[in-house]
């Protein structure tokens, strides 16, 4: 343990796996928001702080258990010429589940339907909230801890890296929500954003990488392009104020 102190290739990795955490969580991030969105204050709050603690504990005990891991990339069913083994298999019931879910929002969103505000207070829908957010915290550590697993060595480095960056999501997670709950526009791209997870997650599954660098910067861009429409009609009301 003292020795990875010491170790510049330990400290590399720990970096550079850090940075990588945190990217793959914007998408967990994302998702908490969404679905937090029509709770009131409080709840939303308690959902995202039990959403973040499962994503945490997932990935703490898929760590403690590497060698399932490693069963996880083994193939386990053939269709046609594509072998897909059971990390396969949950990438494409994950994206499957992102894709409806965003499409749903999506719908609700562009149909006005107030359905889902009318429920929003029940403790049902807490519940509801709480276990969407477990479903799709799996599909996204597993994901993760996969990457993990590929770029570094030593236990110790993934579990610093995993911890480092559940600590910055947590400190995220309320400024993202609140904004896409103060902008409906955002929660609009919100959840294109989680369309194009949804889709890289099954063509992942497919064994066809689609790489998250190219989703990223294109969503980068329409957060930038959106950022200046907040602030342009911030800017009108004010002077229509005055």
């Amino acid at each position: 343990m003292l020795d990875l102190l010491t170790n510049a290739n330990a400290w590399a990795a720990l970096l550079t796996l850090t940075a990588l955490e945190i990217v793959l969580g914007i998408d967990n991030l994302v998702f908490i928001g969404i679905l937090t969105a029509r709770l009131d204050k409080k709840r939303a709050r308690r959902a995202r702080a039990i959403g973040l603690s499962l994503a945490f504990i997932f990935r703490v005990l898929l760590l403690a258990s590497l060698s399932w891991i490693i069963g996880l990339t083994k193939p386990v069913l053939s269709l046609h010429d594509v072998t897909l083994s059971w990390r396969d298999i949950i990438l494409i019931a994950g994206g499957l589940f992102l894709i409806a879910k965003a499409t749903r929002e999506i719908h609700t969103e562009v149909e006005g339907d107030d359905e889902a505000d009318t429920v929003a207070p029940h403790k049902r829908a807490l519940a509801a909230v709480i276990v969407q957010l477990a479903v799709i915290d799996l599909v996204f550590s597993i994901d993760s801890i996969v990457t993990a697993v590929g770029l570094a060595d030593d236990l110790e480095v993934m579990i610093a890296a995993i911890v480092i960056a559940m600590i910055v999501m947590f400190a995220a997670a309320g400024p993202v929500g609140g904004f896409i709950q103060a902008h409906p526009t955002t929660k609009m791209l919100a959840l294109a954003f989680l369309l194009l997870i949804g889709l890289a997650l099954l063509a992942d599954g497919f064994h066809f990488h689609i790489p998250r660098g190219y989703i990223y910067s294109a969503m980068a861009f329409a957060t930038a392009v959106e950022f200046f429409n907040v602030v342009a009609r911030r800017n009108r009301r004010k002077r229509i104020r005055r």
